[in-house]
């Protein structure tokens, strides 16, 4: 038999192609900003042709009112980052806004309940309060520049929920001190600690990685620094866990980069992979959600119908 070329073997490839996934959501995306005869950029049709023009991707006027007095009421003394690309269809920052702030502005947290405990994470007790881009500096001593941020806390009595959200994105994101030329990537916990800017800076990330054990895991004892690559979610896992908190991912079910499943149902994917360098202790406090259930949750409560079926258009949520 001949052997096979790698076109013809590429067809037997088991998972899902990202590159096929990212197409759909951006020609939907597309279709949606042309039937509202929104102006978009000349080259990308999913996308707005201008930042300020933002509100246009926000699918219910309040919520865009209320992120933009979030922002302005955070001018100059706390941090509310508008993200660079808001303004893009496929903006997770954006999805999140339409997913959930209808619910932080209804104060109805029904369907945030029910899909976490079906991931099988518990929920708070007490008074709850959500919002948006939550930080404090305190835990890494990030006294200057950008803090370690969350896109969603909700906080209750003696428990937290921290929640990152991922639409399109392919990855958690890395280091930009390495990006940037100024690292070779070595692990600081083999090669040793002068070697690390951040730790030169006063940063604690290593601190909080000894703290909570993360520094014993086979994962972080490897010659390249776990930071490299996945170092926004170190950050935010041990911001959770600082914060006495739980940490969930929120992605959407057909981005393969997060979680992708064979044929076989063999599992692969950023979170499989990344949840193997958290210590046992810590794994019942990390759990995943899909944008997907989510979404079914708000379907059930029968409480957002004015709302959640442009959500399911604008994301072609079937």
């Amino acid at each position: 038999m001949a052997e096979m070329s790698s076109k013809q073997l590429a067809q037997t490839w088991p998972f899902k192609r990202y590159k096929a996934f990212e197409r759909n959501l951006q020609d939907t995306t597309a279709e949606w900003f042309h039937k509202k005869e929104l102006t978009t950029h000349t080259r990308m049709r999913y996308c707005l042709k201008y930042h300020e023009n933002w509100p246009q991707n926000i699918i219910c006027s309040d919520v865009a009112e209320y992120v933009k007095q979030e922002s302005e009421r955070c001018l100059g003394k706390e941090s509310f980052p508008l993200h660079k690309y808001l303004h893009h269809g496929l903006s997770s920052q954006a999805m999140l806004f339409n997913l959930v702030g209808p619910l932080i502005i209804r104060k109805d947290f029904a369907p945030l309940r029910v899909a976490i405990e079906r991931a099988g994470m518990a929920w708070l007790k007490g008074k709850i309060t959500a919002g948006f881009e939550y930080y404090d500096r305190t835990v890494f001593n990030e006294d200057s520049g950008q803090p370690t941020s969350i896109d969603l806390a909700i906080l209750g009595k003696t428990k937290n929920i921290f929640i990152e959200a991922k639409l399109v994105e392919r990855e958690f994101g890395g280091c930009s001190v390495f990006s940037g030329g100024d690292c070779d990537g070595r692990n600081p916990i083999i090669y040793g600690f002068e070697g690390c800017y951040l730790q030169h800076i006063g940063r604690k990330y290593w601190e909080r990685m000894d703290e909570l054990g993360f520094k014993e895991t086979v994962f972080a004892t490897g010659a390249i620094c776990p930071f490299v690559n996945y170092y926004q979610f170190f950050r935010e896992v041990l911001f959770s866990l600082k914060k006495c908190g739980c940490f969930i991912l929120l992605h959407d079910e057909r981005n393969p980069a997060f979680l992708k499943v064979s044929i076989s149902g063999k599992e692969s994917g950023l979170w499989p992979f990344l949840m193997k360098s958290v210590p046992a202790k810590h794994a019942a406090d990390m759990g995943r959600i899909t944008i997907q259930q989510l979404v079914k949750a708000i379907d059930d409560s029968e409480s957002h119908y004015d709302w959640i079926n442009e959500f399911k258009l604008k994301y072609r949520i079937d």
